[in-house]
């Protein structure tokens, strides 16, 4: 991909969620940038996707603050 195909965004996620993430991809070449880009992609393409995360509920503020 060239530089100008690309959009710089700055996004939190939570800490939890993502210590079980990149400990869940230590030995692969999956990457955060592969898995939004993926998802942006079903959701854009896939609205079986698209209704099911807009219908996920909101995380619970035990994923807020976990440590792993």
């Amino acid at each position: 991909m060239r530089n100008v195909d690309l959009k710089l965004t700055s996004v939190k996620v939570l800490k939890g969620l993502y210590t079980n993430f990149k400990k869940d991809c230590t030995d692969s070449e999956f990457t955060l940038q592969k898995l939004v880009n993926r998802a942006l992609y079903l959701y854009d393409t896939d609205e079986q996707f698209r209704l099911m995360i807009q219908e996920l509920e909101t995380l619970k503020e035990e994923h807020r603050n976990k440590t792993l």
